[in-house]
């Protein structure tokens, strides 16, 4: 296997995990306040409800005039974006309104377009409709985080079952990290919260984990060749052998998440957005979140021992 970083050539990272955890705490904080006290999550029509119209013209239209004719028939909420990297000159038309509104607004919308709109050929054939009920969102919403959380306690049974109870706590606490940090600069950065960004997450969670557990069963591998040792040592130890395993999977991950996010068009980049977040933040986290974790219960578990 190519390796970039020799696999006898060892690392300290535990020398720097009061620095890091400090740092990731600070940052999961910002996050959690953002998502939950500040101004919260973009969401979606997939989570909000509402309607989400996409238009194509043969020709270009000016956005501010697209917005002006939609205000002037009293449609002011509209949100109006253009769809970047598709054939042709398409726009996003997002709005909400009651549940029983919604196909008269949308229908409205269709019809100010054609109407004012003539000289630039709106194209019906490629007029979509999508459209979610407030409740259905709400609904949507709520299954969206419980499939995070019930993946969630999956993979401490899993980490708990295929090692031991001792590693649960540091995967937990690497992922729901990851996931926190990436909700938070999705609020940062105003982006859409919604059915695509959850899968993404899910993903993101399913990375993590196979990152954390390739380091973890290398220290397991350690704890048993080399008894004896502290369990700081087997940690450094295994995360310089498997560190040049762990960069050339994050970078190849990474560089085609980029790839498809600069080129990919509009309907995927936020997608891949999160996964290029995710996997940075990831591989971070599996070195140094989830090993200071463990060691922070190990010491616990070793103080409550000699207590005992």
């Amino acid at each position: 296997m190519l390796e970039i970083i020799a696999r006898d050539r060892k690392f300290q990272f535990s020398k720097y995990y009061k620095i890091t955890s400090a740092l990731s705490v600070g940052a999961v904080l910002v996050s959690l306040y953002l998502v939950f006290l500040g101004k919260g999550p973009n969401y979606g029509v997939d989570f909000r409800g509402g309607a989400e119209i996409q238009v194509g013209f043969e020709r270009e239209v000016n956005l501010g005039e697209l917005r002006a004719a939609l205000s002037s028939e009293g449609i002011a909420s509209a949100s109006v974006q253009t769809i970047e990297g598709t054939t042709g000159h398409n726009y996003l038309i997002r709005v909400q309104a009651d549940e029983k509104n919604l196909n008269e607004m949308t229908e409205k919308i269709s019809q100010i377009l054609e109407g004012r709109f003539a000289a630039q050929g709106p194209d019906r054939d490629r007029f979509k409709k999508d459209i979610v009920g407030p409740k259905a969102g709400a609904e949507l919403r709520k299954s969206g985080f419980l499939a995070m959380l019930w993946a969630l306690l999956a993979i401490f049974i899993y980490i708990g079952l295929r090692f031991d109870i001792k590693y649960s706590p540091g995967a937990i606490m690497a992922l729901a990290h990851d996931v926190i940090i990436v909700c938070g600069i999705f609020v940062i950065t105003d982006k859409e919260f919604n059915l695509q960004i959850v899968a993404a997450l899910l993903a993101i969670i399913g990375y993590s984990v196979n990152d954390t557990v390739v380091v973890y069963d290398r220290v397991r591998e350690h704890e048993e060749k080399f008894q004896g040792l502290d369990i700081k040592t087997h940690i450094d130890n295994a995360t310089s052998e498997t560190l040049s395993r762990t960069l050339l999977t994050s970078g190849t991950t990474l560089l085609v998440s980029l790839m498809m996010f600069f080129v990919g068009g509009g309907g995927i980049s936020d997608f891949f957005f999160a996964i290029s977040i995710g996997v940075l933040v990831g591989t971070y986290s599996s070195i140094f979140v989830a090993a200071p974790t463990t060691l922070l219960f190990e010491k616990l578990r070793a103080r409550q021992q000699k207590t005992a």
